[in-house]
């Protein structure tokens, strides 16, 4: 019982927090009329407002080899649902890529816009070379960027494959892959278990609502976000063993969920 009732305080400044962002979002977009500067002052308060949603998760963020600030890159790790986002935001400001059909969901595609995100068409992939212009672009005007490769959440238990082209960006850009790899480490108080994964991992069919909700009956959460090496690449480099080393590099430090844990 106290568990659902502090859930339910929790939903609601989550609401407060997300209205509040929202409408201050609106203001900034329409406010400023250049698309960079508007952009710029999306990521910056989408970043600060990520800072006060993992207050109201109970989540506590553990960051190892932190990038420099003001370091340009194209950031690839996995993706395991909407708290590595949360977890991202708080350590720095970027560009988060996502897709056109989250862009046309209703509520969650008007948080994507107010946090200046770019958009890639996942079902519809005759678009990708023009896609992969975009990102070049918003790379090159120096905005940190990030990339989940698997183009989808996974359920905790494996890094997916990585998809190989828009990561090719980087080095039509002339910027460095930033590889980071995310791992729960603890929750309410313990040891991550397998019974934990529907509370943690946004994927499949579940709802978002009911991973919102599942996420707040939690006490507390670890994260760990750690940044590996910079990858440098060039254009001509073969993009298969570029997705293979980048995937390479974040399976051998993740730790999937497994039914004996």
């Amino acid at each position: 019982m106290y568990r659902n009732v502090r859930a339910f305080f929790r939903l609601l400044l989550f609401v407060f927090v997300i209205s509040k962002y929202v409408i201050e979002g609106l203001f900034f977009y329409f406010t400023t009329s250049d698309p960079d500067h508007r952009r710029g002052k999306l990521t910056v308060h989408a970043h600060r407002t990520g800072i006060k949603l993992a207050k109201i998760f109970g989540v506590e963020v553990i960051c190892k080899n932190p990038i420099p600030h003001h370091e340009k890159s194209l950031l690839i790790g996995n993706h395991v649902g909407f708290i590595d986002i949360l977890c991202l935001e708080t350590i720095v400001p970027a560009v988060f890529i996502t897709s056109r059909e989250m862009r046309n969901t209703p509520g969650l595609g008007l948080i994507c816009e107010v946090a200046g995100c770019t958009y890639v068409d996942r079902v519809n992939r005759m678009k990708i070379h023009d896609e992969l212009k975009d990102l070049i672009t918003v790379l090159k005007k120096g905005f940190r960027v990030v990339l989940y490769a698997e183009s989808t959440a996974s359920n905790g238990e494996k890094v997916l494959p990585f998809k190989k082209t828009l990561m090719m960006a980087a080095g039509l850009a002339d910027v460095p892959i930033r590889p980071f790899v995310f791992n729960f480490r603890s929750a309410n108080g313990g040891p991550v278990k397998f019974k934990h994964r529907d509370s943690l991992c946004w994927y499949g069919d579940i709802g978002f609502l009911t991973s919102i909700w599942r996420s707040l009956q939690l006490e507390t959460l670890v994260c760990e976000l750690e940044f590996l090496p910079l990858v440098y690449t060039k254009p001509e480099d073969d993009r298969s063993e570029i997705a293979a080393k980048i995937h390479a590099m974040v399976s051998e430090k993740y730790v999937p969920f497994k039914e004996s844990m």
